[in-house]
């Protein structure tokens, strides 16, 4: 049994971290004695330690307490699922690095690289991240034809095609957080702006762009714990006030 000062030291989280676990009720502890000080035992050590693999991987605390909690949670289930995380981390990671690599040799005149080798590890990694986190759901959804395009039209994006894909989503993402944040209805004209913007950003994937489609994406963003924590990672609300956009928006014009 551990008091709650040796548990933030061997596990390297504040006790302040441990007690706002305990208040918003992610960790609570084995037991208090009546002098108010908490102790915590090898059950509460291992949820600790699926806490932090969750939050490693970008999962907000509610996010996190809704799986931990769940009835058919399993720790052995959700160790083999952290380490294929990890493992296909690894391997974007060794792609970057053998880019790099390149790079440097190139620029050091020991090798060749074509201006299109430079970008086109980037956008491997960015199908491969996807395909591995959501590309099982996709293809159950759509069918293997309609990611495989979606794959290739990235694959097969110039440099500045590629560029304004990235770009896009990382403004549709902060807009999407000042727009929570500054409890904009989504109903708004912004909101308006955001499902256009998204809307661009899917049709430089999709083999054809529909508003039905459109609207079965943003129900994923909402019913998909995987597809909400890319949108929920930073704010919480971003994948419902998404949906509600599109919702709302799309086809509203007719």
């Amino acid at each position: 049994m551990y008091s709650i000062r040796e548990l933030s030291e061997i596990a390297g989280v504040s006790a302040r971290t441990l007690r706002y676990y305990d208040q918003i009720g992610l960790l609570k502890p084995a037991y208090t004695n009546e002098a108010g000080y908490r102790f915590y035992g090898e059950q509460e050590i291992n949820m600790l330690q699926q806490i932090l693999f969750y939050r490693e991987r970008g999962m907000d605390l509610k996010s996190i307490r809704k799986i931990l909690y769940d009835e058919e949670f399993d720790l052995a289930g959700a160790l083999e699922e952290h380490l294929r995380d990890l493992e296909q981390q690894k391997n974007r990671i060794d792609l970057l690095i053998d880019l790099v690599q390149r790079s440097i040799r190139a620029m050091k005149g020991v090798g060749d690289m074509r201006d299109a080798e430079k970008f086109q590890a980037f956008k491997e990694n960015a199908v491969k991240q996807h395909e591995d986190m959501y590309g099982a759901e996709a293809r159950r959804k759509y069918g293997d034809e309609e990611v495989d395009e979606a794959q290739r039209k990235v694959l097969n994006m110039t440099e500045e095609e590629y560029e304004r894909f990235e770009n896009l989503g990382k403004e549709i993402r902060e807009r999407l957080k000042e727009a929570v944040l500054a409890d904009v209805s989504p109903d708004s004209e912004e909101a308006g702006r955001i499902v256009m913007l998204h809307k661009e950003w899917l049709g430089m994937t999709w083999k054809k762009y529909t508003e039905e489609a459109h609207k079965a994406m943003a129900n994923l963003y909402i019913s998909d714990e995987r597809f909400q924590a890319y949108y929920d990672r930073e704010v919480p609300g971003c994948a419902v006030f998404l949906e509600q956009a599109i919702r709302n928006k799309v086809g509203a014009e007719k």
